[in-house]
């Protein structure tokens, strides 16, 4: 491959030694050398004597490259052009403006999460339906596992394992006892220093799929819901599985990194080694991707310098988007709910929310100048739940957000913060580019569940501004005109309903 375009993949595969340990024993870095940036990176063994180097170019042009280590091939030099970028990409996201997200080339970006643990390591059948289910909704990022997951509706083995060995005997799990495995390695027959190349050629091949759909793949590089003995690792073989998936996935430029899922619930793991992990991050991924870590109950400090955005989990029953602004002020970063419940029907408390009420927090957290997250867990009889296995969507509030990324795109700016100046008994985002205006181009109110037949609104008696009232709900948008001043709208005296105010150009 002699060229790649800016922001994709440039990858050399080389033939080296195979004997011994190569995961352990032998190493492969590059230099990648171009008029703007000089990159380093940590190659990889690919099995059967293949080692593989991955490197994502920043800028266009003409670029060289260095290979060198012990890999068994020696010093191997080239050159390979970078074009412009094509179709719709535009880069990896970053943090912009302190509290939103951007492309590389600046086009903002406005998260639409979802959560399906392990869709990555289902049949090939249901990979292609979440797929496409994904096609067909506006999720443009998604949480992902690299581990299997074990769990309630989740007592299968996956289609592989990160590491080369054979599992327990699953057919002793049954719903009554799976408990007792959490956590235990006992039965499972693991190296945990040479890893399975066939699993993480699978997991970037995923990767690569959601990058043509343009979705944020966001690794979840650990969780605790384990019975292969992958969360109980040593800290050597943490490090060693760190070093390798950050030099097999961060030249993906659709990668965000998750330390972890529910770092708390990790029964061996301390703050230290997280930060000690994140330090690894940092040291080998030379992108800068994203980077946080979800809780289960206390939050980890996001303050903390290598955290770029809040991952968070609801931490009161019915209370999540209502303290986006609480949040926004306590941590001073984009704050996403990648966990605000689940629309679904299932016994846990997490799990069962209405498509209604997933909605409501979707609309009420964009407001706030928050990002919100879903996850589904509907009952069928197959027990395939999309917020672990994926497959078909089968509830209601998925098919309404791409209503709430249109309006968010209408956005001047990067993105929404809570405005101040509204009435204490409603919920309205202005830009957060005009925090110090006191008369916004743009006002988004919601109205949640309060069913108000009407509302008045005051700006300054010149600036014209164009009204629509939105039914979060039923999807519809009605524009009312142009108005100055005070003025009043009708409303229908139902739930769900928002009114956006835009000013109109003179």
């Amino acid at each position: 491959m002699n060229a790649v375009e800016r922001w994709g993949t440039f990858e050399l595969a080389v033939n080296g030694a195979s004997e011994g340990n190569p995961y352990t024993e032998r190493t492969l870095t590059a230099t990648f050398t171009g008029a703007h940036e000089c990159v380093r990176v940590d190659g990889f063994y690919d099995g059967d004597g293949v080692y593989r180097v991955r490197f994502m170019p920043g800028y266009e042009g003409e670029y060289t490259y260095a290979l060198d280590g012990s890999y068994g091939g020696g010093r191997q030099q080239g050159s390979f052009t970078v074009l412009p970028p094509s179709g719709d990409n535009h880069g990896p996201v970053r943090v912009a403006g302190q509290y939103h997200f951007a492309y590389a080339d600046g086009t903002p970006y406005y998260s639409i999460g979802t959560t399906c643990y392990v869709w990555d390591l289902q049949t090939d059948a249901r990979i292609a339906e979440t797929l496409r289910s994904l096609k067909d909704s506006a999720f443009n990022k998604i949480r992902f596992c690299v581990f299997p997951k074990h769990y309630d509706y989740n007592l299968g083995e996956p289609r592989s394992y990160p590491y080369q060995g054979t599992p327990m005997d699953s057919s002793v799990l049954t719903k009554e006892n799976f408990m007792q495995y959490t956590f235990r390695a006992e039965g499972n027959h693991f190296d945990y220093t040479r890893f399975n190349p066939a699993h993480f050629r699978h997991v970037e091949w995923c990767i690569e799929q959601l990058r043509a759909l343009g979705i944020e793949a966001d690794i979840i590089l650990m969780h605790p819901y384990d019975r292969w003995g992958f969360c109980t690792m040593t800290r050597e073989q943490d490090d060693l599985y760190w070093r390798y998936a950050v030099a097999r996935f961060a030249a993906y430029r659709n990668v965000w990194w998750s330390l972890a899922n529910e770092y708390d619930l990790f029964p061996t793991k301390t703050v230290a080694d997280w930060e000690r992990c994140a330090g690894i991050l940092l040291e080998k991924d030379p992108y800068g991707h994203l980077r946080s870590i979800h809780n289960c109950h206390p939050f980890y400090d996001y303050t903390r310098p290598w955290v770029t955005h809040c991952s968070i989990q609801r931490q009161d029953l019915y209370k999540t988007a209502e303290l986006v602004n609480e949040w926004r002020e306590r941590f001073r970063k984009p704050v996403v709910l990648d966990e605000i419940a689940y629309e679904g029907d299932i016994q846990h408390g997490w799990g069962n929310i209405s498509g209604q009420e997933m909605n409501r927090r979707f609309w009420e957290a964009a407001c706030r100048g928050g990002y919100p997250g879903h996850g589904e867990t509907c009952m069928n009889p197959e027990n395939i739940l999309w917020w672990s296995h994926g497959g078909r969507l089968r509830g209601e509030s998925w098919k309404r957000f791409g209503l709430l990324h249109e309006v968010m795109t209408q956005t001047p700016g990067l993105g929404l913060m809570p405005w101040e100046g509204c009435g204490w008994d409603e919920v309205c985002g202005v830009p957060e580019s005009e925090f110090m205006l006191p008369v916004k181009s743009y006002y988004l109110f919601y109205y949640s569940f309060m069913r108000p037949s009407f509302r008045e609104y005051r700006f300054d008696d010149d600036t014209p501004f164009r009204v629509r009232v939105i039914d979060t709900w039923e999807m519809t948008v009605e524009d009312r005109g142009v108005f100055r001043g005070r003025f009043r709208v009708d409303l229908p005296g139902k739930p769900y309903m928002a009114v956006q105010i835009r000013r109109e150009p003179e």
